[in-house]
This record gives structure tokens, sequence and C-alpha cells, in this order.
């Protein structure tokens, strides 16, 4: 008879690795957030109850602005950022979040819980916490 395994949920991988910021910045002051705040995601504030959350990668940047020789003071956030994004639930297990990151080509997700993000899961934090730590 197997042991049965403990449930890894999201909440338990996820960081804080994360910087909330407003739509209308332009990227290099995102891009300086990036790098004072050591974040690896940043999460655009909703505008109003009716909006969604934003998520701004450096990939993001890099073929959007970079790529495409734009100047990073002359682009907002907005511009180049993904939104509607998908969000986990925290309660969720690192497996489904997995699935669903291999399903929509995800490899960073927002946790959120009643309309507040607790935090950001990745591929990196599934991996490495959800199956080294537990």
């Amino acid at each position: 008879m197997s042991a049965e395994r403990k449930v890894v949920r999201t909440r338990d991988v996820m960081t804080d690795e994360f910087a909330m910021i407003d739509g209308l910045m332009t990227v290099r002051d995102a891009l300086q957030i990036f790098k004072d705040q050591d974040a690896k995601v940043l999460i655009i504030n909703k505008r109003h109850d009716d909006d969604e959350y934003g998520l701004l990668l450096l990939s993001d940047i890099a073929k959007k602005v970079v790529a495409k020789d734009r100047s990073p003071e002359r682009v907002n956030v907005y511009e180049v950022m993904a939104k509607p994004v998908v969000s986990v639930d925290p309660h969720m297990d690192i497996r489904y979040c997995a699935r669903l990151f291999e399903n929509f080509g995800l490899a960073h997700a927002p946790v959120i819980e009643n309309e507040q993000v607790l935090g950001v899961v990745s591929y990196r934090s599934i991996v490495l916490k959800g199956l080294l730590e537990h």
C-alpha cells in the first residue's frame, strides 16, 4: 500500500519577488523597479473595480521594446504588458498549476485571493520549492 502524497499548494511555493506598478509608467521606470526591488515580475494594478490585473516580464520588454528598437522612455507599460492574465488560486495543487501553465503556455501567474495579489508562482518556484522543499 502506498503512502498518501502530501498536497503542495500554490501558496506554499509562491514568491513575493514582484512589485505592483501603474500601467501609465514608462518602461524605463519599470526597468528601474525591476532592478531596485529585485523583482522577477511586475503586476500592473487595476485602474478601477471593473479592470483586470496586468503582468510585465523582462521578456516582454525584450520582445516588444528592445527587438523593435523602441525607446523605453517613450513606451508606457500598458503598451507591452499582458492583460488580462491567468491567475491561480492559492489553494490549487501545484500539479494542476503546472498543467495549467502547460495548457496555456504560461511561465508565471499571479496568485490571487479575494481580488488581492498574494504572490507569484512560476515553473521555477513549482519545481524548486514544490519538489525540493516538500
